[in-house]
């Protein structure tokens, strides 16, 4: 069987679903693509190539074993795009959520069955139909679960809004030992910079009382004003649209104070050392691509308590 505890999203990792890149089936066609970053690539032609994206994860891969971290990953299944398991499902205290998550994306639940066979059935919720949620917009952290969502005529107007309030009650429902504070998100289908595809997007927390954010993919600035009053604004990283854009948001924490992220986020690197964080580099440009990083590329299972 397979313990389950995440309380947050910093204590030490100690085991992980990890997506995979092969067979990830390529290009789409562009009325399939459900985010304006891949929508960008493939009309610039930069859309990555499989060749290209295995050895970044698998290089990610090495890095989480380092840590002495248990990897599992998807079954693979030709043509199907399982990089980016944040989404499909996620683990809060020792229950894994099942969210409705896109239609286009549903099989890559069936390639995780394994995962599921070995957790108890009463760790397992799964969501009504009507409610929405994917696993970038849930964020843990202790005591709270902070959760980005899309008003209703958000969630009916744009294809990139995949959490509804309906998803957040059913959360607060089941969790009433936290503290639940949803964040109403910007979005856009067309302009990756006016994006914020998920919460972690824009916000995450790292190491023990700090946190990386980009106030503009906040539609509400009542929001940006509790994070910064929860954090302190000392405590914060503040990134630019740019760096939203690149995802800079989207680094992975595998303790309190080591942290991988991209080669290239020089300044963020910079800044993170100076902070006193490991940082573990590596190249992941061409995965970033596709509308996803670090964050997304993992679903962590359990960490210490």
């Amino acid at each position: 069987m397979i313990r389950l505890n995440i309380s947050n999203e910093t204590n030490d990792l100690e085991a992980v679903l990890l997506g995979i890149a092969e067979s990830f089936g390529g290009p789409l066609d562009i009325d399939q693509c459900y985010d304006p970053t891949s929508k960008k690539n493939i009309l610039e032609g930069t859309f990555p190539l499989e060749k290209d994206i295995v050895p970044e994860i698998e290089e990610f891969c090495s890095i989480l074993k380092k840590y002495n971290v248990q990897v599992f990953r998807p079954k693979e299944k030709k043509g199907l795009n399982q990089i980016f398991t944040r989404d499909i499902a996620f683990v809060i205290d020792d229950k894994i959520v099942l969210p409705n998550i896109i239609k286009d994306r549903q099989e890559e639940l069936s390639h995780i069955k394994f995962i599921l066979d070995q957790v108890p059935n009463n760790s397992i919720l799964k969501m009504p139909d009507d409610a929405r949620v994917e696993g970038g917009d849930v964020i843990v952290c202790n005591d709270f679960l902070f959760i980005g969502f899309s008003e209703k005529n958000d969630f009916e107007k744009y294809k990139v809004s995949r959490t509804n309030k309906l998803g957040v009650t059913f959360l607060e429902k089941q969790f009433k030992n936290k503290k639940i504070k949803s964040f109403e998100l910007n979005k856009s289908d067309n302009d990756p910079l006016r994006n914020a595809l998920h919460l972690d997007c824009c916000f995450q927390p790292i190491g023990l009382d700090k946190a990386i954010l980009f106030d503009g993919g906040f539609k509400n600035k009542n929001d940006v004003e509790f994070i910064i009053d929860h954090f302190k604004d000392d405590n914060i990283i503040r990134i630019n649209r740019n760096e939203m854009y690149e995802m800079c948001a989207n680094v992975f924490s595998i303790s309190n104070n080591v942290i991988v992220s991209q080669k290239k986020y020089f300044r963020l690197n910079n800044v993170l050392r100076e902070k006193g964080f490991i940082v573990e580099e590596l190249k992941y440009s061409e995965i970033s691509k596709m509308g996803g990083l670090l964050r997304c590329s993992t679903m962590p299972l359990r960490r210490k308590k």
